[in-house]
């Protein structure tokens, strides 16, 4: 067989707010950190390599210039922002008392378990899915059933069968845009889901945490909880803005709720265990929501052309398939065919770090996260290429 063509290391449109290099190995950074030393490129967990918003940056500058850091609560310009974002984006109207503020996203889908599901209650999940989803259940020792995420023409999407589920399941861990995977749930597929937890009686707890990073033109995110009444009185929806704005290291994510009962026991369930948010994540909540629009439309323009050379370089290379990726920044590869033990650990021996398909339930796949600087991302498809043509040339 020939070798696959070499990837194209030109950049189609630069942008040079994106494309500098920060050398983040001498901060703390666990993406960095993890092969500080080594010769391998970090494409792994999911945060960005790009600088926030300079609007963020000045907020916060503001703020430690103020030099006391005591105790705070969530600003109401921060609330309204949600509020009024919600409306405009969505056509979702929401009140003020349904939000409760978190450190983190991962703690909130933690707290739905543990507030919908008594001791014998069972939640359910996609399966491959982010691995929080599956430890969430262990954790709290919940019985947990796998719906098995199946791919439909070009899109991974989530079985709905009834048969999956365990006796007594209460909760449905539900992902969209799915990570992995990237699908962007139409209105017809979320429909079907709300039809499922209706008929099943379950709550859904909703990660809409990457809802800001649509990809695929034409695609439009659908808070679940806005299809219905019935729909909005069952669910949990988490949002921040820490993928959108890579802040994530600040912690400052939203659970929607508008059950006021279902609201209450998720708050008291909180209570003593989970922290307040602090109150620099406030302030790049804030800052981010409020001026941080202009540099998240280059940021999609930014990621459009990494996912384009993702999918090109991907689908060229011997072994490797990548479905089109309609939202994330992390790419959901196949590496089912490629003929090693560790699709992970041949990629990591080649010099690229990426997530391992086994976190989320399937080994025979890789993640790849592409919000990097477009050089970086080459280099690393060219690494990955090298190692399956060499390896195609020994078969």
């Amino acid at each position: 067989m020939q070798p696959t063509k070499p990837v194209n290391s030109a950049s189609p449109q630069p942008d040079p707010l994106f494309d500098q290099h920060i050398d983040r190995t001498s901060s703390n950074s666990i993406k960095w950190q993890k092969y500080q030393g080594q010769d391998v490129l970090p494409m792994w967990v999911a945060d960005s390599d790009f600088k926030v918003p300079e609007a963020i940056t000045n907020a916060l500058h503001n703020h430690v210039d103020h030099g006391i850091f005591g105790y705070g609560s969530a600003p109401k310009a921060l609330t309204d922002l949600i509020v009024e974002r919600m409306q405009r984006l969505y056509q979702w109207h929401i009140e003020p008392e349904w939000i409760v503020y978190l450190p983190g996203l991962v703690c909130g889908i933690n707290l739905a378990v543990r507030a919908v599901c008594d001791a014998e209650q069972g939640a359910a999940c996609p399966s491959p899915i982010y691995p929080p989803f599956k430890s969430s259940a262990k954790l709290a020792k919940r019985p947990l059933s796998k719906l098995p995420v199946l791919l439909e023409g070009q899109r991974w999407l989530m079985s709905l069968d009834e048969k999956t589920l365990l006796p007594d399941t209460r909760l449905l861990l539900f992902c969209n845009p799915l990570n992995p995977g990237g699908t962007i749930y139409r209105r017809n597929e979320l429909e079907a889901v709300a039809d499922f937890a209706k008929q099943q009686d379950l709550i859904v707890c909703s990660d809409e945490i990457h809802c800001d990073l649509l990809l695929e033109p034409g695609c439009q995110h659908i808070p679940f909880a806005s299809l219905n009444e019935d729909a909005a009185q069952r669910s949990i929806t988490l949002i921040a803005p820490s993928k959108t704005f890579n802040i994530a290291g600040l912690g400052a994510s939203m659970a929607i709720i508008p059950h006021p009962t279902l609201r209450r026991e998720f708050i008291r369930t909180k209570a003593g265990i989970v922290p307040d948010v602090n109150v620099l994540a406030y302030t790049a909540a804030q800052a981010a929501y409020e001026h941080g629009q202009p540099w998240l439309d280059r940021q999609l323009a930014y990621l459009r052309q990494n996912k384009t050379t993702v999918e090109q370089a991907i689908n060229r290379m011997p072994y490797l398939t990548l479905q089109p990726i309609e939202g994330t920044y992390l790419a959901w590869i196949d590496a089912t065919a490629l003929p090693v033990p560790s699709p992970f650990k041949f990629f990591e021996q080649a010099g690229v770090g990426l997530s391992p398909g086994a976190d989320f339930g399937h080994p025979g796949f890789i993640r790849l996260n592409f919000a990097c600087r477009h050089q970086t991302l080459v280099e690393a498809l060219q690494r990955m290429e090298q190692a399956v043509n060499s390896l195609q040339e020994q078969q």
